[in-house]
């Protein structure tokens, strides 16, 4: 079956689509309570959230990555003659949660400033996606954290339709209102005026989205950024990238991004980092040091959310 044709499954009405098995009934003794240490520390909860990542992707084994060459951020041309992506597994995107956060790229308008028009089925799709995550451990973990927290009703449907709220109600972006949500800034990207009529791409730090736009000819990777400080090179094996690429050949100067993560995973640890933490979130995630930059747009929506790499 193409993409295309199990991603438009999804623009049925949710009750009428078909759902993974609930994680923990298929993993029998998968504990996906947080310690009192993980609450007390923001750092342990996102490692615990990188271990229950059950979807994650290895490289070399479901992704292959060419990193090409680095430079500065300044530095204008080329440094990369492939893709950075020049391979992944066949069946990745049938999964699940992949599909379904698929399904949703293209029902948004990257132009900042133009009002988004929410179709029912872009509704059906979101609702669907929503259902569908809240069935595996990231999300499962995020739930029961939120709640001993007493930030979150321990009822599943108020859980899901807070998310729902969170990610994919519109707000105001590029001075106009409805135009913009957290979903389509930090998974689609976004593409921003400058008042001296350049325009630049803000957002877009979602490896499923580049590899799709990549794959399309969307995109142009531009090679790897150095690091601040003298330190590891990113190679095929790294999944915390930082790199700089053209999108409908607008810049990217820097964009930082984890690659092979599952999208219920990103949705947890961004939603986690902007109840539980602050702008400036210094965790560890999996092998990485990471500051998950978290940005509020007015009081209870996420601006942006993203990795940037500890030096």
């Amino acid at each position: 079956m193409k993409n295309s044709e199990e991603w438009n499954r999804y623009k049925r009405p949710p009750s009428e689509q078909e759902y993974s098995e609930d994680v923990s009934q298929l993993r029998h003794g998968l504990n996906v309570k947080p310690t009192r240490e993980e609450l007390n520390h923001l750092s342990k909860a996102c490692c615990r959230l990188w271990e229950l990542d059950l979807n994650r992707l290895l490289p070399g084994k479901d992704y292959r990555i060419e990193c090409g060459q680095g430079k500065k951020v300044y530095q204008k041309g080329d440094m990369a003659s492939e893709n950075l992506f020049s391979w992944l597994k066949d069946d990745i995107l049938h999964r699940p949660t992949y599909s379904r956060f698929c399904a949703l790229l293209d029902n948004y308008n990257p132009r900042q400033g133009y009002k988004e028009l929410v179709t029912q089925q872009d509704k059906n799709e979101e609702a669907a996606f929503i259902e569908e995550i809240a069935r595996s451990a990231p999300i499962k973990y995020l739930h029961q954290y939120l709640v001993l927290k007493g930030i979150t009703s321990q009822d599943q449907k108020d859980f899901k339709k807070m998310l729902a709220s969170l990610w994919f109600d519109l707000y105001g972006r590029g001075g106009c209102s409805g135009s913009s949500s957290a979903f389509e800034h930090v998974f689609v990207g976004e593409i921003k005026g400058r008042c001296r009529g350049e325009n630049e791409v803000t957002g877009f730090h979602n490896w499923i989205q580049f590899y799709l736009e990549e794959s399309k000819g969307n995109v142009d990777y531009q090679g790897y950024i150095f690091p601040r400080t003298c330190g590891d090179l990113p190679d095929s094996e790294m999944q915390l990238l930082t790199i700089q690429f053209e999108w409908h050949g607008l810049l990217k100067s820097v964009s930082s991004t984890l690659v092979g993560v599952s999208p219920e995973f990103e949705i947890a640890l961004y939603t986690l980092c902007f109840f539980a933490g602050e702008e400036n979130n210094h965790v560890h995630v999996g092998p990485y040091a990471l500051n998950i930059k978290c940005y509020r747009m007015g009081v209870n929506k996420i601006g942006s959310a993203f990795p940037v790499a500890e030096q």
